[in-house]
C-alpha cells in the first residue's frame, strides 16, 4: 500500500483583488510503499472566480492550500497513478532493448 504526501513548495501572489491573493501554487506529491519512494511536481493556478471565501495570506495553512489543490484539479488520481507507476518501475524495471554488436 502506498502512502501519499503533498508538500507545498511555493506560492505566488498578486495584490488584487485582495492583498497577497494566491494565484499559483507549486507542489510535490510523493508516495512511498515503505521501501521505495517516488514523486511528481505540479502547479495549480487560481482566479478570483474560484474563491468562495478570502483567507488572509498569514492565516493560510498547508492543509487549506492542499484542499484548494484537491478541489481545483481532477488530477490527484493521475498523480497517484504516476507515482505508483514509478514505484512499479523501481520494483520491476522495464526491459529495454540493447544495442547488441553484430554477430559477424
Amino acid at each position: 500500500m502506498t502512502t501519499y504526501t503533498t508538500t507545498i513548495n511555493a506560492m505566488y501572489t498578486v495584490s488584487t483583488p485582495d492583498p497577497d491573493y494566491v494565484v499559483n501554487v507549486l507542489f510535490t506529491v510523493s508516495g512511498t510503499d515503505g521501501t521505495n519512494t517516488a514523486s511528481i511536481d505540479g502547479n495549480c493556478q487560481f482566479t478570483s472566480d474560484q474563491a468562495t471565501v478570502f483567507i488572509p495570506y498569514d492565516e493560510l495553512t498547508e492543509e487549506i492550500v492542499i484542499g484548494w489543490i484537491n478541489d481545483a484539479t481532477d488530477n490527484q488520481a493521475n498523480y497517484y497513478a504516476n507515482i505508483d507507476g514509478q514505484i512499479e518501475s523501481i520494483i520491476n524495471p522495464p526491459v529495454s532493448p540493447m544495442n547488441t554488436p553484430l554477430p559477424w
